[in-house]
């Protein structure tokens, strides 16, 4: 019933020289972690998007039970990369994922996963939004509505402009933790989510 489609893909950019994804935590690499977590949750299927330095990256998680596809375009901006996801996806929402966010728990993703299951059928046009103190957070699950939006969507840094137009569908869903809120752009980021959670 849901994909968790997991954005693996990014130049990293701002971290210099250094692919985050690759970077570890407790012996793992970040998106072995993030993966774990996710699969814990017992999402129905997970697609692993890459693009940047695709075969490194799919050589630390193809012991995973994980889809891993290629996104060709993943230069142009995250959103090619989400409709990567979306079009190979079997189930029927989206829960898109970033690689990086190694903090949320197995528990925090089934959490969403069961207000997505228990509200899918009252309203198939709800978009789910984590927050945390009332801060918008990742990650966000798309109902089956929004897929010709999503593949059909232009603007390459992801899908805010649909969530926006649609504010009357958003469910929130209230996290006990800021682990929804945790992504890391810069090395500092890194060295501080590591220090704060050893």
């Amino acid at each position: 019933m849901l994909t968790a489609i997991v954005l693996s893909a990014g130049l990293s950019q701002r971290m210099g020289n250094i692919n985050k994804l690759l970077l570890k935590y407790k012996g793992k690499t970040i998106v072995e972690t993030t993966l774990e977590n996710i699969l814990a949750s017992q999402v129905d299927e997970v697609i692993v998007v890459t693009g940047y330095e695709a075969a490194k990256v799919k050589e630390v998680v193809k012991h995973l039970p994980v889809t891993i596809i290629y996104n060709k375009d993943y230069a142009k901006g995250m959103t090619t990369s989400i409709q990567c996801g979306v079009e190979r996806a079997k189930q029927s929402g989206y829960m898109i994922c970033l690689a990086d966010m190694f903090m949320i728990t197995a528990e925090e993703y089934a959490s969403l996963k069961k207000v997505f299951e228990k509200n899918f059928t009252s309203n198939p046009k709800y978009i789910y939004l984590p927050r945390y103190n009332n801060e918008k957070g990742n990650p966000v699950i798309f109902s089956p509505y929004y897929k010709d939006l999503i593949l059909e969507h232009n603007e390459m840094e992801g899908c805010k402009t649909i969530v926006q137009a649609n504010k009357g569908n958003i469910c929130w869903v209230n996290m006990s933790t800021d682990h929804v809120l945790q992504d890391m752009d810069y090395y500092e980021d890194y060295e501080k989510l590591i220090k704060s959670n050893t």
